[in-house]
């Protein structure tokens, strides 16, 4: 038998998220010229494109810069990070974002790179917090926090137009 998978948020519930998320995120940084959406490879980069996109409609903040951020999840400390495009962070602000926060490993060690880039300001964004925290970091904005077993697996599936959240 294979294992079983819920869908836990459908696209629609994770559109009407990111939306929140964006408003939540205007609020915050509607003053600024500019701003630095910084998406953790693969998904977190794919959400963070959506949410660059619904930031940009409001068109409070002038100029919205996307980067990827590329680390080894399983082995943070083994390569170094990478940025898509090579970016210069020195007194900027910085929303970071990943798709699940388990352990909190992934997410530390991508902080922990960008607080070295002598930054101004970061805030941190989630779409699923599992609360198995392990490293002493949170999502300052989160989709859906969703309390699991750890042998359970969040899964969020990201295609063109769809992004779904499955519980295996």
């Amino acid at each position: 038998m294979g294992k079983l998978s819920s869908l836990i948020l459908n696209s629609d519930q994770v559109k009407k998220k990111l939306e929140r998320i964006a408003f939540q995120i205007i609020e915050e940084y509607h003053n600024e010229k500019e701003l630095f959406i910084v998406g953790i490879s693969n998904n977190g980069f794919l959400l963070a494109k959506k949410l660059k996109d619904l930031i940009e409609k409001n068109k409070l903040i002038s100029e919205v810069i996307l980067i990827e951020l590329k680390i080894n999840k399983k082995q943070p400390l083994d390569s170094k990070v990478v940025l898509n495009p090579e970016t210069s962070f020195n007194n900027k602000k910085i929303i970071l974002i990943d798709d699940v926060l388990n352990s909190g490993k992934t997410l530390m060690h991508a902080a922990a790179f960008l607080l070295s880039q002598d930054i101004k300001k970061m805030n941190t964004v989630v779409l699923v917090d599992r609360r198995h925290r392990n490293f002493p970091i949170k999502a300052d904005w989160v989709g859906l926090t969703l309390s699991t077993t750890v042998q359970e697996h969040i899964n969020v599936e990201i295609s063109k137009d769809e992004i779904s959240v499955f519980l295996e």
